[in-house]
């Protein structure tokens, strides 16, 4: 069977670069099934990594790791190390992205998790500004990068493999059991903050927040188990046996794919840099402006997390059903149309209505969020998919990891108003509509993988 059965609809880019396997692997459901929940682990580990940062960022490193700045300043200097975590996606996705295209989907993925779980954990150990001065924010920045590097990665790699263990009718919802793992990381990570916010202010402060932190290492043990058993992606494989792995992947992603990749970082906007507006942006701004109980603003993040879970796997099958590029769109517009009203909303200071608000803006995020991973992967053939996946999304991160920093500015400027902040994120709204409709007509509808009824 062809890789190639449908060709994009007309005004796509160019075809793919050729070299896609003659003929579809075979892999039984309960093979796909258990490939796509290793992935989902893996990604779930990640985004617990990086999430809890995120927290962090808004809640401890500003008064413990930039104790010299005002508490302006500090926040806008703890989300500039978030961000620059977002600044090493993109090499990341370039060095993993070769090894992921080249040397195979697993050995990638078995890097990538051990990376991020031990920059976790040594994070949990560092000492604070006033044990070591300037030597805290600098090691706390080196892990970020670290944790942003391995990232790179991550998520390209875990979205590739799931993909190509999963026939074109059934991608929907083994691409969204990958997107998963962000709530499951949200819902872990805020648990363990909501937990320990518990502690009386000094206890929290002197090691509390660092537990966390420290139990990203047993994370990684449960994570890299289960990545040990998963086996190489099949599609990897045949590519492999004819040798036509690609030498320099993103040379010819560049080359050959651009307008593709273009869209993929237009597509995957939202869903990284919307959620982190929604997230540590509001978690920062409600904590630190409108002075809400700290508290009130993690367990809005939590609630969220747990609605997310279900509109996951709710668009995950729409998407079968109308194509990952419609709900990209679908989620853009929707967003864009709530952002004003759910600003309002947090605006009133009332834990219900921020609580009602976080959860809607991130279920509406989801939308688009949930079929990143199916829209990506349909995006570039599978000689090149690992990077182009791994690269769009990176870069899309890399541009979207400084939003939090950029709305704190802009609400600082703009005497504590939440307005700025709101069209920020209508702005991301619109880029992700035009990466949806343009990545919808541009879709490789190939059967990567045909499922083995006789496994």
């Amino acid at each position: 069977m062809s890789h190639n059965t449908q060709t994009p609809a007309s005004g796509a880019a160019s075809g793919p670069p050729t070299g896609a396997p003659a003929s579809a692997p075979k892999v039984s459901l309960k093979d796909a099934r258990r490939i796509a929940f290793a992935a989902f682990v893996g990604t779930a580990l990640e985004w617990y990594d990086y999430f809890l940062f995120g927290t962090a960022a808004a809640l401890v490193f500003n008064r413990l790791f930039f104790t010299d700045l005002d508490p302006a300043g500090a926040t806008l200097a703890a989300f500039a190390t978030f961000g620059v975590g977002f600044a090493a996606r993109p090499i990341g996705a370039v060095v993993f992205g070769w090894i992921g295209d080249r040397y195979g989907r697993r050995p990638a993925l078995l890097t990538t998790v051990v990376m991020i779980g031990c920059a976790t954990g040594l994070i949990g150990v560092l000492p604070d500004y006033l044990a070591v001065g300037i030597a805290a924010p600098i090691m706390l920045a080196v892990l970020r990068l670290v944790q942003g590097f391995a990232v790179g990665g991550e998520w390209g790699g875990a979205t590739t493999i799931a993909i190509e263990h999963s026939p074109e009718k059934m991608r929907g919802r083994f691409a969204a059991l990958v997107q998963i793992g962000s709530p499951v990381g949200t819902l872990v990570s805020s648990g363990a903050f909501a937990l320990v916010l518990m502690m009386p202010p000094e206890t929290f402060d002197a090691w509390g927040w660092r537990l966390p932190f420290l139990l990203a290492f047993p994370l990684l043990g449960i994570a890299l188990y289960i990545r040990l058993k998963v086996e190489e992606s099949p599609v990897f494989k045949e590519l492999a046996a004819a040798g036509e792995q690609v030498k320099v992947p993103v040379l010819e992603l560049f080359r050959k794919s651009g307008l593709r990749l273009l869209v993929a970082v237009a597509a995957a906007m939202l869903g990284v840099g919307g959620f982190y507006m929604m997230t540590t942006f509001v978690v920062s701004y409600g904590t630190n402006v409108l002075e809400v109980d700290r508290q009130v603003m993690v367990n809005a993040t939590l609630i969220a997390a747990v609605l997310q879970i279900g509109v996951t796997i709710f668009a995950g099958r729409l998407a079968e059903r109308f194509g990952p590029g419609r709900m990209t769109v679908v989620g853009g517009l929707t967003t864009g149309i709530a952002a004003f009203p759910l600003f309002w909303l947090i605006d009133t200071e009332s834990p219900i209505a921020i609580t009602a608000a976080v959860s809607i803006g991130i279920a509406l995020i989801t939308l688009s969020y949930a079929v990143t991973g199916a829209l990506l992967a349909e995006l570039f053939p599978p000689r090149l998919r690992y990077s182009g996946v791994s690269l769009g999304y990176n870069l899309a991160g890399a541009i979207s990891g400084f939003l939090p920093l950029i709305a704190t500015a802009l609400i600082t400027v703009g005497d504590g108003s939440s307005w700025p902040a709101v069209l920020v994120l209508i702005g991301i709204c619109l880029v992700t509509v035009i990466g949806g409709a343009f990545g919808e007509r541009m879709r490789l509808r190939d059967d990567i993988v045909e499922i083995d009824h006789n496994a």
